[in-house]
């Protein structure tokens, strides 16, 4: 069962970097992230710290494959609905890794606060960018 979970896994961050569609592949990769969340939450209730941190790592490099594809598809952030649904995607990460943090012992909290913290990075970095009037 594990296995199939990460073959899953592993098909859908594929799947994520080979779509042509920019907006489309930000999409993709913020869904890859939701799943990295479940799978890290799932892996350290079982007792799996090692596959937990390497979950948390994953949705870290998801967010920064989304960030990076709607920067590279040239379109402007005040007019792109993508970018305000990745705002509110990652806003909700951001409260999913909060209460998965609540049920971690403080000795596993490191890989999960490096993780928020790259979310948090990111989230403002694409506020400011809808906020600012230019790019």
């Amino acid at each position: 069962m594990t296995f199939l979970f990460a073959l899953f896994l592993a098909f859908a961050d594929v799947t994520a970097v080979k779509e042509p569609n920019l907006e489309k592949r930000s999409d993709l990769a913020l869904e890859e992230a939701n799943r990295a969340i479940d799978a890290a939450r799932a892996a350290y209730q079982a007792g799996d710290v090692k596959n937990a941190v390497a979950n948390l790592n994953e949705v870290a490099e998801a967010v920064q494959v989304a960030l990076d594809s709607l920067e590279n598809s040239g379109k402007q952030p005040r007019r792109s609905k993508y970018f305000k649904n990745a705002e509110i995607k990652l806003r909700q990460m951001m409260r999913r890794l909060a209460g998965f943090r609540d049920e971690m012992s403080v000795e596993d909290r490191k890989p999960l606060e490096d993780a928020e913290a790259r979310l948090q990075e990111v989230h403002d970095r694409l506020l400011a960018e809808i906020m600012s009037k230019k790019r």
